[in-house]
């Protein structure tokens, strides 16, 4: 089947340019070093799914031109990745329907306490403009809208975090620590869109070259970087990357076959 995957936003949680900052990237009249907060379009023959919806996705909806999605889904409650969940609501306006919204239990709790105004009660019933299903283990395999997903769990600073995989493809974000679990669920990815916030140690995402090093671990064939910060500049970097590997930029589609 037909896929492809739209990167939406590429930046880390102050996205790219920083508000204040006048380094050299911040600078930069690129548009490579134009980072938005993170977040992806994956299209499954004439399904698309939204992979978190970060802060900026009004702003990514009207530059891509996305007027519906069959589904979202979220990787865990960070602002970066959740801060456009009210933006979401425009689909239920035109389309008089439930998002379906994928995520696990600890996200959804988070959710329904910070935005308690979107689950409000009619008649003393609760009433979303979401319909979410929880993921029911840590690891494991579901259909949702029709597509199956594989999925797996590691935690950043304590908080649940969702991989996502489908078929040959999976997307990875915020990850630092984890299982050897989640390297087996990785086996067999060949396109694998993962985080790598800097070139130096971060507590709680990996750097440039430990992505790079997972990457190798997962096997995978092709690894796009993601949720990157300005102290890395496009052209320097991508110059430096070994085969196989890619510096995300924000409206970097790429295209490919699945079989599910």
């Amino acid at each position: 089947m037909h896929a492809k995957f739209l990167f939406l936003g590429t930046g880390g949680s102050l996205g790219v340019p920083v508000v204040g900052c006048h380094c050299h990237v911040c600078r930069s009249l690129s548009p490579l070093n134009k980072r938005l907060r993170p977040s992806g379009l994956l299209t499954i023959g004439e399904k698309s799914f939204l992979i978190d919806v970060g802060p900026d996705f009004r702003e990514q909806a009207i530059r891509y031109g996305i007027n519906d999605i069959t589904g979202l889904w979220i990787t865990h409650t960070h602002y970066d990745h959740i801060g456009g969940l009210d933006e979401v609501r425009v689909f239920h306006v035109l389309h008089r329907k439930r998002l379906p919204c994928l995520c696990s239990k600890e996200t959804f709790d988070e959710i329904h306490h910070r935005f308690h105004y979107l689950f409000r009660k009619r008649s003393g019933e609760e009433c979303s403009q979401m319909d979410f299903t929880f993921l029911p283990s840590d690891f494991g395999q579901i259909v949702f809208e029709g597509v199956p997903i594989e999925y797996l769990t590691y935690y950043q600073a304590g908080m649940k975090v969702t991989g996502f995989r489908v078929g040959s493809f999976a997307y990875i974000s915020d990850i630092r620590k984890y299982e050897e679990k989640v390297l087996e669920a990785l086996k067999g990815v060949d396109i694998l869109v993962l985080s790598a916030l800097r070139y130096t140690l971060s507590e709680v995402h990996f750097t440039l070259d430990e992505a790079i090093d997972f990457g190798r671990k997962v096997g995978a064939k092709r690894v796009f970087f993601t949720h990157i910060a300005h102290e890395i500049e496009h052209e320097e970097t991508s110059a430096k990357l070994p085969s196989g590997h890619t510096l995300a930029h924000d409206g970097l589609e790429i295209e490919f076959q699945l079989e599910i």
